[in-house]
């Protein structure tokens, strides 16, 4: 149990770091990444309202059977990015929310640029 604490509390303490330079705005939205065992999650937020203009993940019904592999990961940032583009967003700042660029959270970030966002 101590080592599990000791985890949420070593990836709060990066989050702290890596959110201390980002800001979203309206012309710049923070697009951020969650990583569980099972799913990923992205959200593209606009910091100054505090609103979520648009999300995705491998929950969502098409999103296909496997949750947590590299593959659905970028999947979700395929999708994400179409709809980013639908709404008129081309750039963002990613935040990788304490997670370590490698992986999954990489996946999503390569598809999303391949996809047509700019970060």
């Amino acid at each position: 149990m101590n080592n599990v604490l000791s985890r949420h509390v070593r990836r709060a303490r990066r989050k702290k770091g890596v959110r201390k330079g980002l800001l979203g705005g309206p012309d710049r939205p923070r697009l951020t990444v969650f990583r569980s065992s099972k799913h990923m999650y992205a959200q593209v937020i606009d910091d100054l309202t505090g609103r979520t203009l648009l999300s995705a993940s491998t929950t969502e019904k098409d999103a296909g059977d496997n949750g947590g592999n590299a593959a659905a990961a970028a999947d979700v940032g395929t999708r994400l990015a179409e709809r980013a583009g639908k709404a008129g967003i081309k750039q963002v700042v990613f935040d990788r929310n304490g997670f370590r660029y490698h992986g999954r959270v990489k996946s999503l970030a390569d598809a999303a640029r391949k996809a047509g966002l700019e970060f």
